[in-house]
Order: C-alpha cells, then structure tokens, then sequence
C-alpha cells in the first residue's frame, strides 16, 4: 500500500517471492476490487539492503525475532525507525535488545494471505495501532507517531495511535490465542468456527485465562470487550484461516510457541492456571512433530 501511495519501498524475503515480484510486480488482489493490481517493488534477498531506509517494517515470525534483529543491527542507520509488525508482545523488546534504533510495537489487523510467490490476497481490514515502547528511545515520540500514522494514512492505511500499547498487544495476542490454534488444527475459517457454540465456548474459556495472566502482568482487560472483539471479529474476518493454520497447511513451524505457549508459560511464572490454552499449545505442536517424520 505504501508503494502504491508512491513511496520508496523495498521488500526483503525469499528468493522465490522476490524474484516473482522483480518480474511482475507485486500481484495485489485487494477485498472489494474487481481486478487484481500490479504493484512495482525493489526486491532483495539480502538484510543488507535496510541500509538505507528511514523506516523498517520488520514482519518476520516472532520465532525469527531475536535472528532477524542481528542480522540487521549493523546495516542500519542511525536514524531508522523500526515497526514491529508482529504477533506476540514480546517482539519489540525482542529487537530492541540487539539494536540501538527505536523500536515502535505496532498491532495488525489483516486478513490476507500469500496464494502464489509474488501474490497476495487481501481478505479484509487492514489497520494498524501503534504506541511506544517505554522508554521509547525517540527525541519527540508523538511527532513521530503522528508522521507514521500520516504516511499510511495517505498510503489507505487506518492508524490509530494509542497511549497504553501494551493493553492492544495484549487483546491482539488474546485474539490469536482464541483463533489461532484452533483454525489451524481444523484449518477452517473464522466464520466456520464461530458456527459451533461448543468452539465460541472454548474461545470464551481461553480468553478468560489470557486476562487473568494479564491482569498478572500488569494489564487489565474487559471480559465483556474481550468476547465482543472476538464476536466481531469472526464476522470482519470470516473468510480468513490464521497464520498458524496457513502454516500448519504448508507444514511449517507456526508462531504457537509466542501465543499461546506465551500464555501458558506466563501462567506458569505466576501460578495462575491455563489449561484450555494448554492443550491447544500441546495439539498443535503435536502435530508439528509429525512435519519433520513425513519430511524423512
């Protein structure tokens, strides 16, 4: 959406993806368009090539974080700002330990997935909020919040900037803890599953322990709000399977570990129990062993 707007952007991943897209362009099939739109991109397959960029959209795995921020830290300018567009609540200060830039956490809700290399589908939504870390490592925070939020704004790209950011993270990992797990090991969409009210009842269980292992944390979340988002959300977004589910198809390692396994392990610091969150941790990263059985 930034290139589209007309900025300078170069995308940085695998060598399949960025070759499709240096001989097509992007192949963007947005939600309610008719026709699918080519967007010209730089492409590389190296991290050196944030070197020079103003703002870095790190999009990586959570699992890859900590990777990902070393093999950056020194090809960046000194007055580059990172967005971390991630899953989780730990990324930001993830990065923010292997680089002396500021960091930004940012939340995301898209749904969207990769059909083909060089091609994505956008299924619906597609805003951010973004906050600051504490401290947030930037002479003028807000300004350069406002000046973000302005450059996707014209870009089509909502951004709400709010004061407690940790509070969104929180409800962002909340809703990937009550969808993530379960789309993948049913691989059926969020409307599919908000169909059965034994699942909308599981879900309703998992959020509850989220909250009270925020609450632990320091974060304190409406239950009622908690359960209208996830309400809500199966309706935006009800075409969409989760990244885990997309993962769990392609048979590859999901994010599960920095989700639910997050909560559980939190729960665990704080000896508060998490057994719902538990065995949907436990079945997906059952059926994650059986990927390296089946690659032999």
């Amino acid at each position: 959406m930034l290139a589209r707007a007309g900025h300078s952007v170069t995308l940085i991943g695998r060598q399949a993806h960025m070759q499709a897209i240096a001989q097509n362009g992007l192949q963007l099939d947005l939600a309610n368009s008719s026709s699918i739109e080519s967007i010209p991109l730089q492409t590389s397959t190296e991290v050196s090539a944030v070197q020079d960029a103003d703002l870095i959209l790190f999009c990586v795995k959570s699992t890859d974080s900590e990777t990902a921020a070393q093999d950056i830290a020194s090809h960046l300018a000194s007055h580059a700002v990172i967005i971390s567009l991630q899953n989780g609540v730990e990324n930001s200060r993830l990065i923010s330990q292997h680089v002396q830039n500021a960091v930004i956490p940012a939340v995301v809700y898209v749904a969207s997935e990769i059909t083909a290399p060089g091609c994505v589908k956008h299924h619906g939504r597609g805003d951010l909020v973004i906050g600051t870390m504490s401290p947030p490592r930037l002479r003028h925070p807000q300004q350069t919040l406002t000046d973000i939020a302005d450059i996707f704004a014209n870009a089509h790209v909502a951004v709400r900037i709010s004061d407690n950011v940790m509070v969104e993270l929180w409800s962002k990992l909340m809703v990937n803890c009550a969808f993530n797990a379960i789309s993948g090991l049913s691989q059926l969409s969020y409307g599919k599953l908000s169909e059965r009210e034994s699942i909308r009842s599981t879900q309703a269980d998992v959020v509850k322990e989220v909250i009270a292992v925020a609450k632990a944390e320091g974060v304190l979340m409406s239950e009622p709000e908690a359960l209208q988002t996830i309400a809500q959300i199966a309706v935006a977004m009800a075409g969409q399977k989760s990244s885990t589910a997309q993962d769990m198809a392609r048979h590859k390692i999901s994010e599960i570990d920095h989700l639910n396994g997050f909560v559980v392990r939190r729960g665990l610091t704080h000896g508060i129990p998490t057994p719902v969150n538990q065995a949907l941790y436990a079945l997906v990263k059952l059926v994650e062993t059986s990927y390296a059985e089946s690659a032999h």
